[in-house]
């Protein structure tokens, strides 16, 4: 009598863990086509230029709105001169940087409508912004919100038209009047001779004789840093107080 043997019971398979998927780069959705006819390419080509066109300007209308803001909030500011933010200067000039200007907003909450119009019209809807420049004859308008963003786009482009290596390209800020009327080089509190300046009151000749004479002084230095705003700002106090000082003279003041 045969003996009774028990089938084998199935051997599972031990799964394997499962891997976590590697995903690759992603490609740009719309690319212009290699194959077709010269019509689609053309109009594959002419939408994805708009596209991005249109991107940049949403992106250009955004700071502007919040350049805004920050003007109509901080008008007055003795701190940052009615820019929301304090862009620093070097030696020669030139702007270095740019931070969130320190002080309190003196107004917490402005309307829409004044914020669309500040950011759509007017010659000071880029005040606040930074743009970039290249000798090459490249540049950008003022649109960008702060030094590090500006200062990133001219790397780009560097990196696109010059091999990455710079060529001397900076980047400037549009400020508010007030602001720019601020000297950037700190007016001396001596004169060369070393002895203190002697104070005269506005209200007589000598005094804006005395004043026309410092502000050449001011001028004449700005000049030798290379600040052509602030040689024209202290040649123009200048002239005005040699017409006062000849306007008190003439009265015998």
């Amino acid at each position: 009598m045969p003996t009774k043997t028990t089938p084998k019971k199935p051997t599972t398979r031990k799964r394997t863990t499962a891997r976590r998927k590697k995903l690759g780069a992603r490609k740009p959705i719309a690319r212009t086509p290699k194959t077709g006819s010269l019509v689609d390419r053309a109009g594959v080509w002419m939408a994805i230029r708009l596209a991005t066109h249109a991107q940049e300007y949403m992106a250009t209308t955004v700071s502007r709105k919040d350049a805004a803001i920050l003007r109509i909030t901080h008008a007055g500011c003795p701190t940052c001169h009615g820019n929301g933010q304090i862009f620093t200067k070097g030696k020669d000039g030139s702007f270095t940087g740019s931070k969130p200007c320190p002080a309190k907003p003196k107004t917490q909450k402005v309307s829409r409508f004044k914020v669309a119009i500040a950011a759509r019209f007017g010659t000071d809807r880029s005040t606040g912004l930074i743009g970039w420049t290249c000798p090459c004859g490249s540049k950008e308008k003022p649109r960008y919100r702060d030094a590090k963003v500006a200062t990133k786009a001219l790397r780009a482009h560097e990196t696109k038209k010059h091999g990455g290596k710079s060529v001397g390209g900076a980047w400037y800020a549009q400020v508010t009047e007030e602001a720019a009327l601020q000297p950037s080089v700190p007016p001396p509190a001596t004169s060369p001779k070393g002895s203190p300046m002697k104070k005269h009151s506005l209200d007589t000749s000598a005094g804006n004789d005395a004043a026309a004479a410092r502000a050449d002084q001011y001028a004449e230095e700005a000049r030798s840093a290379g600040n052509a705003d602030d040689v024209e700002m202290y040649e123009g106090f200048a002239r005005e107080a040699r017409r006062v000082a000849s306007s008190l003279a003439a009265k015998g003041e």
